[in-house]
């Protein structure tokens, strides 16, 4: 992704463009939020996918998640609609979700989807102790930490990527921000020095990541939605193939 960073010099900002903001002519409604983590990120490599952080981190953001869809007044929006609209037999928006992408013993409900049609766009703030010069050799490029950060901010592939664990009391539905990393049209990475004093519970190369989210989608009025509802869960079924390693 970005070249090897410059020891003496930070911060530093890195921007990848993957595709273009959506837009389209029945208007799309946008949303902006900030997620924060703070602990492990590891690099991964092929010896190491890195599956039992990736969860950990998952779950960190399934709770501030879940308090999105409880109280951002566009999710309360989307909550409100008759759901057998959207998800056919679905008792509500977020059953039916939970229900498309079950895994295991898992029902994960993505933010951003197919379904309408959504996008997102990252601004992460990447924070950490380690010396400028110190940062591949202990800590890991920040190429391959970002990739650990999103699989964790997607909904997984498979069964094996949950490490085999089973959802806690407050995990079910489990809420997560994309259904697959694909959907991220831009990523914005300013990386700088962690200066506040390391408590007990932490470890040197632990990082502090606040990520500003912008997500775009189509909320077409319910009158639509018997015309467009068809495409939307035909496109819906090709991510879900995909999300599981079906051809």
């Amino acid at each position: 992704m970005a070249a090897p960073y410059d020891a003496a010099s930070l911060p530093q900002t890195e921007v990848y463009k993957y595709d273009d903001w959506p837009s389209d002519p029945h208007g799309r409604r946008e949303m902006e939020f900030r997620l924060t983590y703070k602990g492990r990120l590891p690099a991964q490599s092929q010896a190491n996918t890195r599956a039992k952080e990736k969860h950990n981190i998952r779950k960190h953001l399934h709770s501030q998640l879940k308090e999105l869809w409880r109280t951002h007044p566009e999710m309360e929006l989307i909550e409100s609609m008759p759901a057998s609209v959207i998800i056919p037999g679905a008792a509500s928006v977020i059953e039916g979700l939970a229900d498309m992408y079950a895994r295991g013993d898992y029902r994960f409900v993505p933010l951003v989807g197919p379904l309408f049609d959504s996008a997102c766009a990252l601004d992460i703030l990447f924070l950490r102790r380690d010396q400028p010069g110190d940062l591949v050799r202990h800590g890991g490029d920040i190429d391959n930490r970002i990739k650990v950060l999103f699989d964790a901010l997607k909904v997984p592939q498979n069964n094996s990527e949950t490490c085999g664990e089973v959802p806690g009391p407050d995990e079910n539905p489990f809420f997560c921000l994309l259904a697959d990393d694909k959907l991220i049209t831009e990523v914005k990475v300013t990386t700088d020095r962690l200066l506040t004093p390391m408590n007990d519970q932490e470890r040197l190369h632990d990082v502090h990541l606040i990520i500003h989210v912008r997500t775009s989608g189509s909320l077409l009025p319910l009158g639509m939605f018997g015309v467009w509802r068809q495409a939307a869960l035909t496109e819906l079924a090709f991510f879900d193939k995909k999300l599981k390693g079906e051809s």
